[in-house]
């Protein structure tokens, strides 16, 4: 028992005092965890312990729903293996600020007021709100999130079924491509992934739908579900996330079929209809889906850098979905085009966006740049590869997407550890440094004199 209370004590301390370290160790422990499990003999389709460094990767990439692999994970992974990824995409899924909510709240009994801040913050709840009502809209995104994947799962296993003809197997692929698809974690319990199954509308079409709901975010859900087709009483963010989702998915999806419309290796060869289809199937999973049915290493090298961008924006905030997050780049756009007119405010949709909402946008930019150039150099220095197939990974696993040219594999165990810190910073740095600055603006009692720099 008194071991217990220590625990509690810690617990309590850390939530109250420091909440972004507690999302930090949270999300550490949970992804240690999922290594272990996957370490076990009983993981492996052969029985034999999978190295330290291919399991801490898949089990880093699970857990922060990327999608990145080292192995074959249907040829690889047991059935156990597969369960255990599984269980770690929907954990991964709920996000690192609830998980650490919850666990804060499970083991201490209390989060603490600026634990509870930031989980208010970065779940856009009413400001108005009470801090005490977290812990209900904690339950009910676990509740709403568990009911879209089932939703899902009901659609994909008679499809499975269908085409195999085998009803524990279609059970089984069904769940773990709900799950895959919702919390955009990229990972395929098939040798092939999702090619041989490209021409059945009902498994692609499904994927992507949940791989799009899921990359909208917890908030725009809740808002949709609440205020349904009466978009004047959305908010500011559902509207700001749902346009420039729609814009991203659709401009991606002209610009790479243009790109690849001849090119026999990608999409060349398939008939007017699918090409259609496929277009906007891998633009939205660019933004942190991860599925393919094409080889990414035939792209053209103008549509590969025109997919490292989509990575690199992402979905929706406190989503499933990574990267810089599109609300992000919406109000540096917005910001631009307020200079470039003149205007003294930031305005969208009858609202003024404050100058802190852009200064969080701006450092969550240049943090994502900064690692993903860090990164890159170091994989560069390591690996000797190209600078497009390596900036290609690089930005994938930051932007926690999935994709690949099949560098993950290739690249020693320091190169794999470095693509999984990526993960882990990807999915963990851009969230917390946003919700902390936000939940830690205040006024000021004085302000230096101004002075204006030189600026372009």
């Amino acid at each position: 028992m008194r071991t217990l209370q220590q625990v509690r004590d810690a617990v309590d301390e850390i939530a109250a005092s420091s909440p972004s370290r507690l999302f930090l160790v949270v999300l550490f422990l949970v992804i240690s965890v999922f290594t272990a499990l996957l370490s076990l003999p009983a993981a492996s389709v052969k029985h034999t312990v999978t190295p330290l460094h291919d399991a801490l990767f898949t089990a880093t990439s699970a857990v922060t729903v990327t999608g990145l692999t080292t192995v074959n994970s249907g040829e690889h992974w047991s059935l156990f293996g597969l369960i255990v990824i599984m269980v770690a995409m929907f954990i991964g899924g709920l996000g690192v600020i609830t998980l650490a909510s919850i666990l804060a709240m499970a083991v201490s009994r209390r989060l603490g007021v600026r634990g509870k801040l930031l989980a208010q913050q970065s779940m856009n709840t009413n400001e108005s709100g009470r801090l005490g009502e977290v812990g209900t809209l904690l339950r009910i995104i676990i509740t709403t999130t568990t009911l879209i994947q089932m939703g899902l799962a009901v659609i994909l296993i008679p499809a499975y079924w269908f085409e195999d003809r085998d009803l524990g197997d279609a059970v089984f692929h069904g769940l773990f491509y709900a799950v895959s698809a919702f919390n955009n974690g990229g990972f395929v319990s098939h040798a092939n992934g999702l090619v041989g199954y490209e021409h059945n509308l009902l498994i692609t079409m499904t994927v992507m739908v949940g791989v799009f709901i899921g990359s909208l975010g917890f908030p725009v859900l809740m808002v949709i579900l609440t205020c349904r087709h009466h978009v004047k009483r959305w908010s500011l963010h559902a509207k700001l996330t749902v346009v420039v989702s729609i814009i991203l998915c659709f401009a991606g999806a002209v610009v790479l079929g243009a790109l690849e419309w001849d090119n026999p290796r990608t999409i060349g060869e398939f008939s007017f209809g699918d090409k259609i289809l496929y277009s906007l199937f891998g633009s939205v999973m660019t933004r942190s889906g991860g599925f393919s049915v094409v080889d990414q290493n035939e792209l053209n090298p103008t549509s590969m850098l025109i997919t490292d961008a989509l990575m690199f924006a992402g979905g929706g905030s406190v989503s499933t979905a990574g990267g810089i997050k599109v609300t992000t780049i919406a109000v540096l756009f917005l910001a631009i085009a307020a200079e470039a007119k003149g205007h003294s405010d930031v305005r969208a949709f009858g609202r003024r966006i404050p100058e802190g909402a852009m200064r969080v946008a701006l450092s969550v930019v240049v943090l994502a740049a900064t690692l993903v150039t860090i990164g890159c150099a170091l994989l560069l220095w390591i690996t000797k590869e190209p600078l497009d197939r390596v900036l290609f990974e690089t930005i994938s696993a930051f932007a926690t997407c999935g994709l690949s040219v099949g560098l993950s594999a290739e690249l020693p165990p320091s190169g794999k550890y470095i693509l999984a810190a990526l993960m882990y910073a990807g999915r963990l740095g851009t969230i917390t440094l946003a919700a902390s600055l936000a939940a830690r603006q205040r006024d000021q009692r004085f302000h230096y004199p101004e002075e204006r720099p030189i600026i372009g």
